[in-house]
């Protein structure tokens, strides 16, 4: 591995970083649950897919490689789906037509 690409691939893992703190600051910092949910997901998987992109160079092989992105997409997938479930209870089932 060149010195160069375990520079890139720290360079990914720190603004990973950044964005998990990002999303952690609006959490805290916004008003309301939905804004929240939104920073929060928002924020963490682009963090995360850049901590995974960062982490690729280091990896010994294609399998481990397969099972960080595997990780990742199913992380992309279930923090999608909570925050919808999370923000339907909190805002309550819709009136019928």
């Amino acid at each position: 591995m060149s010195a160069v690409l375990a520079f890139l691939g720290l360079l990914a893992v720190a603004a990973g970083a950044g964005f998990f703190v990002a999303g952690t600051a609006g959490v805290i910092r916004f008003p309301d649950t939905p804004s929240r949910l939104h920073a929060l997901t928002k924020a963490d998987n682009l963090g995360l897919g850049l901590v995974v992109l960062g982490l690729l160079p280091f990896v010994p092989g294609w399998f481990f490689a397969l099972k960080l992105l595997l990780v990742w997409a199913l992380v992309l997938l279930s923090g999608a789906t909570a925050a919808q479930l999370i923000a339907e209870r909190v805002r309550g089932p819709e009136p019928p037509a």
